[in-house]
């Protein structure tokens, strides 16, 4: 049987900045599959820095590239951080979501929160577009996947966004719930 492909698309948090790339979640989570569910392996496509217009740009010729049965999407937390209009933001996840779907990908969107550096409007505006096109998509969400991670000093590099390492499998953790309900078809 060919292996189905994950294609996690996303931005620092899932390319693993400032640890090395086979402790962050996303080569855990390559271990988990190869132990549970065999038969899936897993491209990881993240570029640090990442926002969703420049994801935008290069999901077509990954979709391409790749043939993925599922997407994890994992973008957002940089357009927040640079304080772009959200309604961009939202148009260009709700492209990338419709462009995987047309690729006859499924996906899983991973929300974000972002500090209220822009005002608590700004970042409660920026927190609902997750929920608000998983809806729209019906596709599976991770409502925050930073969730027990974010805020804690314990947890995060000295800049206070990016994980460390012995966070990672809290990420995982996160992630696996839903993207289980996906393997499953």
């Amino acid at each position: 049987m060919a292996s189905q492909t994950i294609l996690v698309f996303g931005d620092s948090l899932s390319a693993a900045y400032g640890i090395p790339r086979e402790a962050g979640w996303v080569s855990l989570l390559e271990k988990k599959l190869a132990q549970e569910k065999p038969g899936w392996r897993v491209v990881n496509a993240s570029v640090s820095g990442e926002t969703t217009g420049s994801g935008l740009r290069r999901i077509t010729p990954a979709l391409a590239e790749h043939q993925p049965a599922i997407v994890i999407l994992e973008l957002g937390a940089n357009d927040g951080l640079r304080g772009l209009p959200i309604e961009d933001m939202r148009q260009n996840l709700a492209t990338i979501i419709q462009t995987c779907r047309k690729a006859k990908a499924r996906v899983l969107l991973l929300g974000m929160r972002i500090p209220p550096n822009y005002g608590i409007s700004y970042a409660k505006e920026f927190s609902e577009t997750f929920p608000m096109l998983a809806g729209k998509f019906k596709t599976k969400l991770v409502p925050f996947l930073l969730d027990g991670v974010a805020g804690d000093p314990a947890l995060t590099q000295a800049d206070g966004l990016h994980p460390l390492v012995q966070a990672q499998p809290r990420l995982l953790e996160n992630v696996w719930p839903a993207l289980r309900l996906l393997l499953v078809r």
